[in-house]
């Protein structure tokens, strides 16, 4: 039986076997949902990026250029991170170059792994689905918050663990954490998940529609797959 496990902050990545595994990036809040959501409306890839000046090495070639520090949207970008900048009318077609605080950093540090998913609530039956085809190890990688745990990463990772059942063994304590706060919170995590600490950040910055929305599940069925330097839907 394959094995899951959970790295709860990139900062330990170097203790992963990645080489050997499916990794899923995790950041709910807000930017794997984001991709999900854009992949999903039809946006032609994503490519995600380390900080704003590389971002910004892509202007003037046709790109839609996003760009997140801290929760807000960075000086001179039309976007950040938010779903609401990733809905058909905006990215159909487009390819999107997104650098965030913390999901498109742990992106970047799982380069490497055997495959790269993005994860998010609105496509976790799609992606239990998937994952149960394969006869992989899986590492899920919560973004956290500048390196630090963060509570909505976890419980999405537990919650994805409890959606595969018996598909995979638990290799780890963090695993087992994820899964025992998913129990504890999902019978409301809007408020549990809106009471931690990046949740309150978010409403200080007047974004409880993000929060909501980012809790919504199985909205779409698209999976986002790193595929080279880019995001793209995953064909089954």
């Amino acid at each position: 039986m394959p094995l899951i496990s959970v790295c709860l902050s990139p900062a330990l990545l170097p203790l992963y076997d990645l080489q050997a595994s499916i990794v899923v990036a995790i950041d709910i809040f807000r930017a794997t949902t984001s991709i999900c959501y854009g992949i999903a409306n039809g946006a032609r890839a994503i490519i995600p990026v380390m900080d704003v000046s590389e971002c910004l090495s892509y202007e003037g070639r046709g790109y839609l250029l996003a760009a997140e520090r801290r929760g807000k949207v960075v000086e001179g970008f039309h976007a950040g991170n938010s779903p609401f900048s990733y809905t058909r009318e905006q990215v159909l077609g487009k390819t999107i170059v997104l650098t965030t605080t913390n999901g498109t950093k742990a992106i970047q540090m799982a380069l490497g792994a055997k495959q790269i998913l993005a994860g998010s609530f609105l496509h976790i039956t799609a992606l239990a689905r998937y994952l149960a085809t394969r006869e992989e190890n899986v590492v899920l990688v919560c973004a956290g918050w500048e390196d630090h745990v963060n509570l909505e990463d976890t419980v999405f990772a537990g919650a994805l663990i409890a959606k595969l059942g018996h598909s995979y063994a638990l290799e780890d304590d963090a695993a087992q954490i994820a899964l025992q706060l998913y129990h504890d919170y999902k019978d409301d995590l809007y408020q549990r998940l809106s009471d931690s600490t990046h949740g309150q950040r978010m409403q200080r910055l007047g974004l409880d529609a993000d929060i909501r929305f980012c809790l919504q599940q199985d909205t779409i069925t698209a999976i986002p797959v790193m595929d080279g330097d880019r995001l793209v839907e995953l064909k089954a």
